[in-house]
């Protein structure tokens, strides 16, 4: 394991600069399109995917990456290219975590290089979690998966939704419960092949920011799945499901702890920073560089100490996240505990400062900032997102504190 450094290897330099021209070359001249069109970006994706960006081989290389840094500069330099066309080109990467997080070496061959597809036939992925009435609490699941034993079949049924991708994905991962008395410890991950019946796609949601991303419901009724489509196979849960029952047992704090849905999304909390760094910082840059060249009263805006003390600020508050960032990708990729959850506090900073970032850099803009015209207010749209998706920072701030303090905070 690679010890914790700031300096990048020329390898990773390469990759970032890289990535950096295809989201400058690519990405930023079709933002503002796909962001008025609300509509997947078919094809910056298949650009994408002909030159490598988009495609197993190159995500599993940034995974693998002993550093843990791989996958966050691959975040940071794309969501700085756009946010809603980034997501659209890495949302399949949650749904291939879900696999590798809970899935057998068999089913992590089959299922992720189908969620890809290639450069001739492009495809993507969808995982499917929160319900309607089950969006931080995912212990409020309703989803149901029951076994059919004499088919070897599991029968599911329910709604998903706030599904990227949900709907239109080749391969869809769904979180369902298979034990209801068991509250967040009863569920499983299943994989839903292409094509299987019962599934449609419900809701396309028309959203605030991050527009060039599919957002749906996903509806499964009476969706049958072979039994091998179960994450981590049978005999797996029923032997964590006889433990979680034996634990229960004990008392109402038994059935408390770690699920399929969780394990998916603290393995991506560090990304999601990354993600929310890349944008602040794009927006960073626009303002810093507007100051430099709009004159006011006969002088630069950045003259002013109102406008240049703001800029410090963005600054040194994107460091600090980033480095919030890299530190839990580290522990990440060296096994190391997330003792005082490191991974949502990378989250949960970085998400915040892309926030107020991005508002900061539409007021340095003045009236030109809240038109279309410039991108920092597309950008200020789509920062809403990063404290809102893959757990709230009011979800992010409870699991820090329990962390901390070993209590169940509620």
């Amino acid at each position: 394991m690679a010890n914790f450094t700031l300096e990048l290897n020329d390898e990773q330099k390469q990759v970032r600069d890289w990535l950096h021209g295809f989201a400058s070359d690519v990405m930023r001249p079709a933002a503002a399109e796909w962001d008025e069109r609300e509509e997947t970006p078919w094809p910056v994706i298949q650009e994408a995917a002909r030159i490598g960006v988009y495609s197993l081989d190159f995500y599993a290389r940034q995974y693998f990456d002993p550093t843990g840094l791989g996958i966050p500069l691959a975040m940071e330099e794309l969501f700085w290219g756009d946010a809603g066309i980034a997501l659209s080109i890495v949302g399949t990467g949650l749904a291939a975590v879900g696999v590798l997080t809970n899935g057998t070496e068999e089913q992590i061959g089959t299922w992720i290089p189908q969620m890809y597809g290639d450069a001739d036939q492009v495809r993507v992925a969808a995982f499917c979690s929160s319900e309607p009435d089950a969006g931080s609490d995912v212990g409020a699941l309703r989803t149901r998966a029951v076994y059919d034993e004499a088919k070897d079949e599991w029968v599911l049924d329910g709604t998903k939704t706030w599904a990227t991708n949900g709907g239109i994905a080749h391969v869809h991962v769904v979180v369902a419960v298979v034990d209801p008395e068991l509250g967040s410890r009863g569920h499983a991950s299943f994989v839903v092949p292409p094509g299987t019946p019962g599934l449609s796609q419900g809701q396309k949601f028309r959203k605030h920011g991050i527009r060039a991303s599919h957002t749906a419901e996903v509806v499964l009724d009476g969706v049958r799945v072979p039994g091998d489509c179960l994450l981590g196979g049978k005999e797996k849960l029923d032997e964590r499901l006889a433990r979680a029952r034996e634990r229960a047992r004990g008392g109402p704090a038994g059935a408390r702890g770690g699920n399929a849905a969780m394990a998916t999304f603290e393995a991506s909390r560090p990304a999601v920073g990354a993600m929310a760094v890349g944008t602040a910082r794009a927006a960073y840059e626009i303002a810093l560089d507007y100051a430099r060249t709009r004159t006011q009263f006969g002088r630069p805006v950045i003259d002013n100490q109102g406008i240049a003390f703001q800029l410090a600020d963005m600054r040194t508050r994107i460091d600090a996240a980033r480095l919030l960032v890299w530190r839990a990708s580290w522990m990440a990729a060296a096994g190391k505990p997330f003792d005082a959850a490191e991974g949502s506090m990378s989250k949960l900073y970085a998400g915040e400062v892309a926030k107020d970032v991005t508002a900061r850099a539409v007021q340095i803009l003045g009236g030109n900032g809240f038109t279309r015209d410039y991108p920092v207010e597309r950008m200020h749209r789509d920062a809403a997102i990063y404290t809102i998706f893959e757990g709230t920072s009011e979800i992010q701030r409870l699991v820090i504190a329990r962390a901390l303090s070993g209590v169940p905070i509620r």
